[in-house]
């Protein structure tokens, strides 16, 4: 007996979910849980989204005015 399906599908206009399953009985009833997915946070966002982030990243770009911090590496060296 068919315990449980999980399907990924796409909102349609009007917020309508649609799941196909030739498995499912007509009649039955059914409990149906929905899992929205977080939208993906762009860099930019992500290090200005919190005090810290955004002091670290404005620090950084000061570090980058100061020559005398810069490390430089001989790729033939590593």
């Amino acid at each position: 007996m068919l315990r449980g399906i999980r399907q990924q599908t796409v909102v349609r206009e009007g917020g309508k979910i649609e799941i196909i399953s030739p498995e499912l009985p007509i009649g039955i009833n059914v409990e149906v849980f929905v899992w929205i997915e977080p939208a993906e946070q762009d860099t930019t966002e992500y290090l200005l989204s919190t005090d810290a982030n955004r002091e670290h990243l404005l620090q950084a770009l000061k570090d980058l005015d100061d020559r005398s911090t810069y490390i430089y590496a001989d790729i033939d060296k590593l």
